[in-house]
């Protein structure tokens, strides 16, 4: 659950979601955190990124979370929450699912 007061998706699970946000913050914690998430059955589907840090990079390896950035448009504005997406992190391809 996104529990950071204020925010847009404040209240609501990552569970199985593409989870959409320009690039990590924080220390190296968050990479565990993602692991955890993932152990705990509570990960994102898939992580999109603008920019994909260190961390976020990190986390998304250890915990087998496929992961997508630098795409040629910004993902914050291309994709609309509650669209379904199919991610391919192996080719860097995501295609909005119907």
């Amino acid at each position: 659950m996104v529990t950071e007061k204020g925010h847009a998706l404040e209240g609501q699970s990552v569970k199985d979601r593409v989870l959409i946000f320009p690039r990590g913050k924080g220390s190296t914690v968050g990479s565990y955190t993602m692991y955890r998430l993932k152990k705990n059955g509570v990960a994102p589907a898939a992580i999109v990124n603008v920019e994909c840090e260190p961390i976020v990079a990190v986390g998304a390896i250890i915990s087998d979370i496929p992961a997508v950035d630098k795409l040629e448009k910004n993902p914050l504005t291309l994709f609309q929450t509650g669209k379904k997406l199919k991610i391919d992190a192996d080719r860097a391809l995501i295609e909005v699912s119907d």
